[in-house]
């Protein structure tokens, strides 16, 4: 009876022991990680890391890790929705639609995000280097007024393009508000 316990309890020992080890390694938790700082119907979200020897250099990593996270998330939206829209109207001039939001996508990137908001900032030194984690957010909705106010004034875009785009931005403007 003793031995049958005494192996019952080396047996839980070992696969407590065995449990606890991941073939991947520990689980790290970095700062800004959570639904809190994803995107949400509301809010573009991102968060960015950097390290270097310099805690400057470390913050421009991670600002810029950030921002691009923010613009690809932006530019990712902006073409699903462009393709539904037009792919349900049957435009005849999709193409050139398209074409011209993503290069009003990437004019807008380029000017500055619009209302982009510092939500967190975190600082590591480890006696060797700096890490830095940042965390960013767009409200929807702001950016795409802004949006439609940079396409108002391209002149690149035509009056039946401009309308287009319009209806496109207006949609996603309620969208976020419902």
């Amino acid at each position: 009876m003793k031995i049958r316990l005494v192996i019952t309890f080396l047996t839980a020992l070992l696969l407590a022991g065995c449990g606890s080890q991941s073939p991947m390694g520990d689980k790290v938790k970095e700062p800004f990680s959570g639904s809190k700082y994803e995107s949400t119907n509301r809010y573009f979200r991102a968060t960015g890391k950097g390290s270097s020897m310099k805690d400057n250099i470390a913050r421009g990593k991670a600002d810029i890790e950030a921002k691009n996270q923010l613009a690809g998330q932006v530019s990712t939206n902006m073409r699903n929705v462009t393709d539904q829209y037009l792919g349900s109207t049957d435009d005849g001039n999709s193409a050139d639609i398209a074409d011209k939001f993503q290069s009003l996508t990437r004019q807008v990137m380029n000017s500055g995000l619009a209302d982009l908001r510092k939500i967190g900032e975190e600082k590591y030194f480890n006696g060797e280097e700096y890490t830095v984690y940042i965390a960013y957010e767009i409200k929807k909705n702001s950016m795409f007024r802004f949006m439609k106010k940079q396409a108002k004034t391209d002149s690149k875009i035509g009056k039946e393009n401009l309308d287009v785009m319009e209806r496109i931005l207006d949609m996603q403007i309620k969208e976020t508000e419902e």
